[in-house]
């Protein structure tokens, strides 16, 4: 008989609907180690939990997480919540020695971050976080390209990620407010980029400097009634009336310089008109060049240097050859594209391997490292207000 693991989701929502997708498809396509079992799903009184469960598979709902996390039937734990209900539950979760996978940021602060790595580390319960653009095959290959020397000395990094879907029309969700999101676009959004290019370029940010942040739409409408987290906008409703403060960011911009000489640019905006979901990076290095944008997921750019100077130029891959591109063999045949929804899948296998004792497809990013890029976050930040070159070292 199969080796099964009981699963807990705590939270519904957009993010809800990706993961709860991924935990029943992943046996389907893979051979996972482990079988997950949707066992249970946490949702507010009024979010009707016993609903979402049965449209999404889960045998059970509940909505007491403080009890759910510490029941004896549940294995793993994965957290959907708004930025700042992370952390009570990672805690509780790992207290209880239970696996916990938690969505992104890590946290909605530093300090909340800081304590969920701790806790992992000394409790030593396997710890994951949901940097899904890691599992895209294509940015999955751009990691073993430069791994394997293809581009030489990392000399640059250019990323950036362009929504356009938080016009003044939007009222005022969750994200919009500090106390619930921690941080706005640069959050949720320089916090995929961060991650995705120290894990492909394998380097280090050392210091920020040049930072600026700005929030373009200061008053947004009050919400009437629940939202409906159909999407990243939520289906919300709001008031016609009655307005409230926009407390995080739109976009934040800055440079970094890394631990082996390179240096980069960074950037985050929720109001880039005509920008659907387009994360960006570009790297550059002695031998070579990789781009990629998820806008066309399944492609990788590269640039080979060491080629013969009359045909050198970009050559388009197209990352779909299950011989040579991760994850690929186990979805469809060559050049039938795969979508966002698979990296969630492509990730919970990983999971799944790893609570087994296998090693992972790709390197999975733990509390730690989550922790790691969220000091680079905060460093940005504390660079913007104090207008000065901020070294890593100081934010701790």
């Amino acid at each position: 008989m199969s080796k099964t693991i009981n699963v807990a989701m705590i939270g519904q929502g957009f993010m809800g609907k990706s993961h709860s997708n991924a935990w029943s498809q992943v046996a389907k396509f893979f051979d996972p180690p482990v079988m997950p079992v949707l066992h249970t799903v946490f949702g507010q009184e009024a979010e009707n939990p016993a609903a979402y469960a049965q449209k999404w598979g889960w045998r059970n709902a509940s909505t007491d997480w403080e009890t759910l996390v510490k029941s004896p039937e549940i294995g793993l734990v994965d957290i959907v919540t708004p930025n700042f209900m992370h952390a009570p539950p990672a805690k509780a979760a790992i207290a209880a020695g239970k696996v916990c996978c938690c969505e992104k940021p890590i946290a909605g602060t530093l300090d909340d971050a800081r304590a969920m790595a701790q806790a992992a580390k000394e409790n030593n319960v396997p710890s994951f976080v949901w940097f899904i653009y890691r599992r895209v095959p294509a940015v999955a290959y751009a990691y073993e390209m430069v791994k394997a020397g293809e581009l030489g000395e990392i000399l640059h990094i250019r990323a950036s990620y362009l929504q356009d879907w938080a016009d003044e029309n939007v009222p005022l969700t969750w994200r919009f407010e500090k106390e619930l999101a921690g941080s706005g676009a640069h959050g949720d959004l320089n916090a995929h980029i961060t991650d995705m290019t120290r894990f492909v370029a394998g380097v280090e940010v050392e210091e920020i400097c040049g930072a600026i942040n700005k929030t373009f739409v200061e008053k947004r409408k009050k919400l009437t009634g629940l939202v409906d987290q159909t999407n990243i906008i939520g289906g919300a409703t709001a008031d016609t009336s009655e307005y409230g403060d926009v407390t995080v960011d739109d976009s934040v911009l800055f440079l970094t310089k890394f631990n082996n000489g390179a240096i980069g640019s960074y950037e985050a905006a929720r109001q880039a008109t005509g920008n659907k979901n387009r994360n960006f990076f570009e790297i550059n290095g002695t031998k070579g060049s990789l781009k990629f944008n998820f806008e066309r997921m399944s492609e990788l750019e590269y640039y080979d240097a060491r080629r013969p100077s009359g045909v050198q130029g970009w050559t388009t891959i197209l990352a779909t050859h299950g011989a040579d591109h991760p994850y690929v063999k186990n979805w469809w045949p060559d050049g039938h594209l795969i979508g966002y929804e698979h990296t969630f899948t492509n990730m919970a296998y990983d999971v799944l391997k790893v609570v087994a004792g296998e090693e992972p497809t790709i390197p999975l990013a733990s509390f730690e490292d989550a922790y790691q890029t969220q000091r680079i976050l905060e460093a940005a930040l504390i660079c913007a207000k104090e207008k000065r070159f901020v070294k890593l070292d100081e934010v701790k």
